[in-house]
């Protein structure tokens, strides 16, 4: 099928810059949701969102098996825009930081690509998912039943350190799993002057935050990527005055389950261990979130012979950031990419700028992808 890629361009460009003024946070993209259904409607596509999905979007053209799902996130973060683009959002502190505008786009493209197919060999789903930037929202897809009947789904993240419409794909692990925690220290608040009369929570915690580290250091295996950030600390109200608690947030990266369990059961040994020191109570909410992005090893090498013949293919570093797509992946064969958008900044920063001569390259990667495993998984 000739498409003039130049007139697609500018089509999808239009789409995306629309996109992009209109971001809505997770669970909430209403407009769109309305904008993505009138688009498949338009192509023809057959909408079967689950009445459980409140946002998002389900839609198939094709027919019988077998069934290959292709996914976008479709939700924005709540970052005030810094480009100063005369598209910039138009909704007060929330931006497409994160590049979700160029998947829905890229998607929409694949989708308009995939209607003036004469024949399909199978069906084709297209999974617009909300709330990814919370890790819900593949999970409410599943639980609604949007992903039923899948064969395998693929999916991509624009990567801004690639060249526009470079492919990454690796076999096995891609992004890493997360765990989310909060820890809060309860000790006795005095007088700054008379710290013996009291237990002071703020030196549990600071003891706290410099041990947790040799969880990477003294404990995983040197070959193993492993990540602890504590990014969020508060205690105290005044400069004289010991509080009665302090508390301290932050993130574990994984890419094996090994390793991730080790990393919980170390954190809060250490975490108890320091507050027993210190004579202060310790209560640890440990927030288990999406599991490594685990890319099919088959899948993968049929997705990777296919991108060769279209893109330059390159095997990128693993990444220690999280993407909900792996509750996708730990039930469904799946394959996740890095689609280069030679951006300014990286992922999640105010000021990101993504390059729309990435757009066509990444809708044609669906595209390409989903017509070789109709093929492949018949």
């Amino acid at each position: 099928m000739a498409i003039d890629t130049t007139t697609e361009l500018a089509h999808l460009t239009q789409i995306r810059h629309y996109l992009h003024q209109h971001p809505e946070l997770s669970d909430q993209e209403f407009a769109t949701t309305k904008y993505l259904t009138e688009k498949l409607r338009e192509l023809g596509y057959r909408i079967i969102t689950p009445a459980d999905l409140k946002t998002g979007v389900i839609a198939e053209i094709g027919s019988g098996k077998p069934v290959i799902g292709l996914r976008s996130d479709i939700d924005a973060l709540p970052i005030q825009e810094a480009t100063g683009l005369d598209y910039a959002s138009a909704n007060t502190g929330v931006m497409h930081a994160c590049g979700h505008d160029f998947h829905m786009t890229a998607l929409l493209g694949a989708a308009k690509r995939l209607a003036a197919e004469p024949t399909l060999k199978g069906t084709v789903r297209m999974v617009f998912q909300p709330a990814e930037e919370t890790h819900v929202g593949a999970q409410e897809v599943t639980a609604a039943g949007g992903v039923d009947g899948l064969d395998a789904i693929i999916g991509f993240h624009n990567k801004p350190d690639l060249p526009a419409g470079t492919i990454g794909l690796l076999p096995g692990g891609l992004m890493a799993a997360v765990d989310q925690f909060t820890v809060t220290f309860h000790g006795v608040g005095t007088h700054a002057a008379m710290p013996q009369l009291g237990a002071d929570p703020v030196v549990a915690l600071a003891a706290t935050i410099s041990a947790v580290q040799s969880i990477v250091s003294r404990n995983q295996d040197p070959q193993q990527a492993v990540v602890v950030s504590v990014t969020h600390i508060e205690g105290g109200s005044t400069w004289n005055v010991l509080p009665e608690k302090a508390w301290f947030e932050g993130t574990v990266r994984t890419f094996d389950q090994a390793a991730r369990a080790l990393a919980k059961k170390r954190f809060i040994e250490i975490v108890n261990g320091q507050a027993a020191a210190y004579g202060v109570k310790a209560e640890i909410d440990w927030q288990a979130g999406p599991d490594v992005v685990d890319n099919d090893p088959h899948l993968t090498e049929i997705v990777a012979a296919e991108s060769q013949q279209h893109f330059e293919v390159v095997a990128p570093t693993p990444s220690s950031a999280g993407e909900d797509f792996a509750y996708f992946s730990q039930r469904i064969p799946s394959v996740f990419a890095f689609i280069g958008s030679n951006g300014n900044s990286d992922w999640h920063h105010p000021d990101l700028i993504v390059d729309d001569a990435g757009l066509v390259p990444a809708a044609q990667w669906y595209y390409f992808n989903a017509k070789r495993l109709l093929t492949e998984l018949a």
